[in-house]
């Protein structure tokens, strides 16, 4: 680092990693607009200037605050957030995070897409992918999909099939030093060289994916040239019809240009984006937009798999619980009961978490899943809202039965207009369906 920045601007790197790392949330707008969250927010907070949707944060403990259970926010670091914002993406678009543990980056491009959007999140390592799916069942996200699949099985079920790819790839971590004693501990330059060769891997695997004309943001949260730098080099010198283009200019602004050096054949790497925590609020990240340069062709069609009905039982369910539902959406995935867009659907197997997750179907009835009350949330016929001070939300949170007012059936708790989970009301009392790994103690 001391050749890369030279010894003086070296010294106030260093000394960066001896202040207290920058936190950051964005505001999930699944839930709730920008607009409205910041006349209720609890705490003072600065927008970030790259990301419309964040705010720095200066709170303790944000983690046991009722909108963080309802949803409406999450909690990032600002370097990262950048990386989702290199590129202008359309509502329609269909996007692959392809290492998205634990979920910050694949929450902020669903954000940025429509009903007519597709994000798929995955995850390789089975226990970081349910952290991804726990935080994409918060969020309240439909048209998403987890898997928890090798890069290579992914690009052989989506074969040219995305408009564009998150590569957030494992690396060294040098950016994480002062929030992660694990990172400073773990740090080797055998490892750094074992991360280059991975890397490279899995955009071999990854450029299958994506769409002709599509676009690639490869990003980790390092700052050696080996994993960065050299690894864009490599993969440009692999594949010619690819480019290396600007980010959009909100992050150009709050990021250095990418460093050059000998044996480097990318005439204009400074273009990739180097994210420093002496320069900027946050922690480190570097981030290129690769862009396939060929013509844009027509996304491949759905295969067409026989439609798998649910038991009568789920639809009177449905009937009874919600507003309104789309039949054409109800359907078996895995043994369970899904809402989910036909052309979402992957092969039965293929994904971890797909679509909303109605619930269990059980002898008569359906026991709901937690996922099913945060994203279907706003068409239930039965609401409770509670303030996002009172005892009453504090003892939901903790897992205990309410009083209520309201007809017996399933109903949501909500504060301020957003579904914290659910309750099943008989005889004036809410039995809690908060799930037991998300109360508070």
């Amino acid at each position: 680092m001391q050749g890369l920045l030279g010894e003086e601007e070296f010294a106030r790197y260093e000394a960066s990693f001896h202040q207290n790392a920058v936190r950051a949330f964005r505001v999930n707008t699944e839930k709730i607009s920008v607009e409205e969250f910041a006349k209720i927010a609890p705490f003072s907070a600065e927008p970030i200037p790259y990301v419309p949707t964040g705010f720095y944060l200066d709170y303790d403990k944000i983690g046991n605050h009722p909108f963080h259970h309802a949803g409406m926010i999450y909690v990032q670091d600002p370097g990262a957030m950048a990386t989702a914002e290199c590129v202008e993406i359309r509502p329609d678009w269909w996007i692959l995070d392809l290492c998205a543990a634990p979920g910050g980056k694949s929450s902020q491009l669903r954000n940025k897409l429509g009903e007519e959007g597709v994000l798929i999140s995955n995850e390789i390592v089975p226990s970081r992918c349910k952290i991804l799916t726990g935080n994409i069942e918060r969020l309240g996200f439909r048209n998403t999909a987890t898997t928890c699949l090798d890069p290579a099985r992914v690009a052989q079920i989506f074969p040219e099939t995305f408009d564009m790819i998150m590569v957030d790839a494992p690396c060294s971590g040098e950016g994480m030093f002062r929030k992660d004693d694990t990172a400073i501990r773990e740090w080797s330059v055998d490892n750094v060289l074992r991360c280059a060769q991975r890397q490279k891997g899995i955009l071999e695997q990854a450029v299958k994916a994506l769409r002709p004309g599509g676009y690639m943001v490869y990003a980790t949260c390092t700052f050696s040239l080996e994993e960065n730098e050299m690894v864009v080099d490599d993969f440009l010198r692999r594949h010619p019809d690819f480019e290396l283009i600007p980010v959009r200019e909100q992050v150009r602004q709050y990021t250095d240009d990418g460093v050059s050096y000998e044996g480097c054949t990318c005439q204009n790497i400074r273009e990739a984006r180097r994210f420093y925590p002496h320069r900027s609020r946050g922690e480190g990240q570097f981030m290129a937009v690769l862009h396939d340069t060929r013509p844009s062709v027509p996304r491949p069609a759905p295969a067409k798999r026989p439609a798998v009905r649910p038991d009568p039982v789920v639809l009177d369910f449905l009937r009874d619980t919600l507003t309104d539902y789309d039949p054409e959406q109800v359907a078996l995935y895995n043994g369970n009961p899904v809402c989910v867009s036909p052309a979402l659907a992957p092969e039965k197997g293929v994904a971890f978490s797909c679509g909303v997750t109605i619930g269990e179907l059980r002898k008569n009835y359906v026991q709901p899943h937690h996922q099913f009350f945060m994203a279907m949330g706003r068409q239930f016929k039965r609401k409770i809202e509670l303030d996002p001070n009172s005892p009453e939300l504090e003892r939901y949170l903790r897992g205990e039965a309410l009083a209520v007012d309201c007809e017996n059936g399933w109903a949501v708790i909500t504060t301020k207009g957003c579904t914290v989970g659910g309750v099943k009301v008989s005889s004036g009392r809410a039995k809690n369906h908060y799930p037991k790994g998300l109360r508070k103690l």
